[in-house]
C-alpha cells in the first residue's frame, strides 16, 4: 500500500499495526481507502473498488459498527444503534464476513473492569417500554426456535432499528433504565446469534461486543457473564480459536465470582470445558465439565430470567457430548447427545435437529450406520419448515462421512434434503 501511495506522489506510512486496526473495522481517512482498493486490486490482478471492501465515504459506519466497547455510555449506545441501523438499511452488508476471536478479547477485559453506568429510570412510560421488548424478544426467540433465524432475523433487526432505538436516547442525554437497557441487551444478544445461525460469524461477533456492553450498562453481571459464555466463547470455538474461548470463559467466570446464578455458572464452566476439549487437554476439560455438573445441581431454586430458562440437564448434557466429541470419546458422546435429545423441550425444531445430528454423526463414527441413518431422518423430518445454516451444515458434513464410507445412495439422499440446502 505504501508503494501505491508512492505512485500517486503520497509518502504512506502504514504499518502493521495499522493494517491490524482496519481488520478490526476502523476505516482511515483521505485517499487511504482508494489505495488500499488498488493494492488489493494489484495482489488480485483485478479491479477493486472502495465500494467492495467497504470503505466508501457513506458507509463510514458499518466497517466499525459494533467493534467497540464504548467506555461512555451515550457513545456506546450512539454506537449499538449505529450497528443496528447499519445492519437494517443494507439488509446485510457483512454476510459471509470473518473476523478473528482475537475482536472480542478486549471487549471482555473491558467489561471486566467497568463499573456502572450512570442511567435514568424505568418509571412511567419507560416501564411500558420495558414489558413490551420484553414481550416481544419473548415472541421472537419463539419463532426461532421453531423456524430457524433465516425468516426471523431480518424482523428482529428492523425491531432494534425501529423500536428499541428510540426510547434509550432522548436528544443527547440517555434516558432508558436499567431495565430497558437490560431487555435491549437480551434482544441483541438474540440478534447475534440469529445471525451465527444464517451463517454470518462477523456480524455475529459485533452484535455480542454491543449487547455485552449493553449489560455493562444495565448492571447486569450475570448475563454479561452468560454473553461471554454461551456467545463469544461459543463463537471463538466455532473460529477454531479455543485459547481465546478459555479465556472468554475464564474471564465470564472472574466478572461474577460468587454473584452469578448457579445457572449462569454451569454455562461459563462449560464453556471453558469446551475450549479444553478443542485443546485435546482431558484433565482440564474433566475438571471444568465437573464444576458445570456441580452448579447445575444447584440451581433450579428460585425465578430465573428468561434468557437462562433454556439451560438444564439436556443443555448440560449436549455440551457435554460435543467435549466427547473433540476428545474423540465416541461412546460418551452416543450416551450424553441421546440424553440431550430426550430432553429437549417441545417445539424447538432446530435445536432437536442439532442434537440428534450430533447423535446421528457420532452413531456413523462407531459404526453403527444403520441407526445413524435412522437418527439423520428424524433430524430432517424436524427440520420441516426450519431454515437453519447451522442445520444444513450438520447435514452436509454427515452426508460427506457417509459417502466416504461407502454409502453414496443414501448419502445423496440427505445431501438432497430441503434442510441441507
Amino acid at each position: 500500500m505504501n508503494m501505491c501511495g508512492a505512485g500517486r506522489g503520497l509518502d504512506l506510512r502504514y504499518d502493521k499495526t495499522s493494517v491490524a486496526r482496519w481488520l478490526r473495522g476502523q476505516q482511515p481517512r483521505g485517499p487511504a481507502p482508494a489505495v488500499i482498493a488498488e493494492a488489493l486490486g494489484d495482489k488480485l490482478g483485478r479491479p477493486v473498488t472502495v465500494d467492495e471492501i467497504g470503505m466508501t465515504p457513506d458507509s463510514s459506519t458499518a466497517p466499525a459498527a459494533g467493534l467497540r466497547f464504548e467506555p461512555v455510555l451515550t457513545d456506546a449506545l450512539r454506537h449499538v444503534r449505529a450497528l443496528w441501523h447499519s445492519d437494517a438499511q443494507r439488509g446485510g452488508p457483512l454476510t459471509g464476513e470473518v473476523l478473528p476471536a482475537s475482536v472480542l478479547v478486549q471487549p471482555s477485559r473491558d467489561w471486566l473492569i467497568g463499573v456502572p453506568d450512570d442511567v435514568g429510570t424505568d418509571d412511567g412510560p419507560a416501564a411500558d417500554d420495558v414489558e413490551a421488548v420484553r414481550a416481544t424478544t419473548a415472541a421472537f426467540a419463539d419463532l426461532d426456535h421453531r423456524y430457524g433465524s433465516a425468516g426471523i432475523r431480518p424482523v428482529v433487526v428492523h425491531y432494534l432499528d425501529s423500536v428499541v432505538a428510540r426510547p434509550l436516547v432522548d436528544s443527547h442525554r440517555v434516558s432508558a433504565g436499567r431495565q430497558l437497557l437490560g431487555t435491549a441487551a437480551r434482544l441483541t444478544e438474540l440478534a447475534g446469534y440469529m445471525a451465527v445461525d444464517t451463517g454470518q460469524p462477523g456480524l455475529a461477533q459485533r452484535y455480542y461486543i454491543q449487547a455485552l456492553r449493553l449489560a455493562q450498562a444495565a448492571d447486569d453481571r450475570s448475563m454479561g457473564a452468560y454473553l461471554l459464555a454461551s456467545g463469544m466463547s461459543r463463537m471463538a470455538l466455532a473460529l477454531g480459536s479455543p485459547h481465546e474461548a478459555v479465556q472468554l470463559a475464564r474471564v465470564a467466570q472472574e466478572g461474577t465470582r460468587g454473584g452469578a446464578t448457579p445457572e449462569v455458572e454451569a454455562v461459563c464452566h462449560a464453556a471453558e470445558a469446551r475450549g479444553h476439549a478443542m485443546l485435546s487437554d482431558a484433565k482440564a476439560c474433566k475438571r471444568a465439565a465437573g464444576k458445570a455438573i456441580n452448579a447445575l445441581e444447584r440451581g433450579g431454586r428460585g425465578r430465573q430470567p428468561a434468557w437462562v430458562a433454556h439451560v438444564d440437564q439436556a443443555y448440560l448434557a449436549e455440551e457435554l457430548a460435543r467435549c466427547a466429541r473433540d476428545l474423540d470419546q465416541l461412546a460418551t458422546v452416543v450416551r450424553w447427545s441421546r440424553e440431550a435429545v430426550q430432553g429437549c423441550p417441545p417445539g424447538w425444531s432446530r435445536r432437536r435437529a442439532l442434537r440428534l445430528m450430533l447423535l446421528a454423526t457420532a452413531q456413523l463414527q462407531v459404526g453403527d450406520v444403520e441407526y445413524a441413518c435412522r437418527t439423520a431422518k428424524q433430524a430432517v423430518e424436524a427440520l420441516k419448515g426450519v431454515h437453519s445454516a447451522q442445520c444444513a451444515v450438520d447435514l452436509v458434513d454427515f452426508s460427506g462421512r457417509l459417502g466416504a464410507l461407502g454409502h453414496p445412495e443414501e448419502a445423496r439422499e440427505f445431501a438432497a434434503a430441503p434442510a441441507a440446502n
